[in-house]
């Protein structure tokens, strides 16, 4: 595998830390990885030796980091898999309009703690406590409370990825994932993106939704976490 992807989605991580978020990369040629208080994604640039020890020297200790690969790299020596499953990439250029019967709010600075707070109870994926700050994000509040969230994760030249998206359990069923993602998917079509997300296999139900909002499946990408051995 060489540094440069095939498509920019096969290896979403990498393309994001090399182009639009390189600013928030760290790490070297051989490997980058997101600032940790923005999440724990990393990246190898091929699977040479090289490459791949300077990966595992970027996961923290006691910590891990996450790979997106359409075609995963060895496991780098001296780490072990915590786990892997496979996503589908799913991607949209337009998104069938929708008139939700709920307000959606722009969320700002002032609303972080409540953002990490819904994210730790429901678990969209990995959200830290800068993972807001990296694209804009939506919600729906109830008498203040935010309730449902969506929002913007890895940027890369020509895609723009949709993430976070959770509600409260006690809100569930009212519709509110639905329309937050396609006012943030029209956000990002409207600047010229292309809008792409990833979904577990198995998750049927979020599938069948993300078709329903103009989403297509592009591919399948292996997500995988890595923990230093020992």
């Amino acid at each position: 595998m060489s540094g440069r992807p095939s498509h920019p989605l096969d290896r979403p991580v990498w393309s994001a830390l090399t182009s639009r978020q390189a600013d928030l990369a760290e790490g070297d040629g051989r490997a980058w990885r997101l600032e940790p208080h923005h999440g724990p994604f990393a990246a190898a640039a091929d699977a040479s030796p090289a490459s791949l020890e300077a990966l595992a020297a970027l996961i923290p200790v006691g910590g891990t980091v996450w790979t997106v690969e359409v075609d995963p790299l060895p496991i780098p020596r001296g780490t072990t898999v915590i786990n892997q499953a496979q996503c589908h990439q799913m991607v949209a250029t337009e998104i069938v309009p929708s008139s939700p019967d709920f307000a959606i709010v722009p969320l700002v600075e002032d609303d972080a703690p409540d953002m990490l707070a819904l994210a730790t109870l429901t678990a969209p994926g990995p959200f830290l406590h800068h993972t807001h700050r990296l694209g804009a994000f939506v919600g729906v509040k109830q008498e203040g409370r935010l309730v449902a969230m969506a929002g913007e994760r890895m940027r890369l030249d020509g895609f723009t990825e949709v993430s976070g998206v959770c509600t409260h359990p006690d809100f569930r069923g009212r519709g509110y994932a639905g329309g937050l993602m396609n006012a943030v998917a029209r956000g990002i079509i409207a600047r010229g993106d292309a809008a792409f997300l990833h979904v577990y296999v198995t998750n049927t139900g979020a599938i069948a939704l993300y078709e329903a909002l103009g989403f297509r499946i592009r591919a399948t990408v292996t997500a995988t976490v890595l923990a230093r051995s020992g």
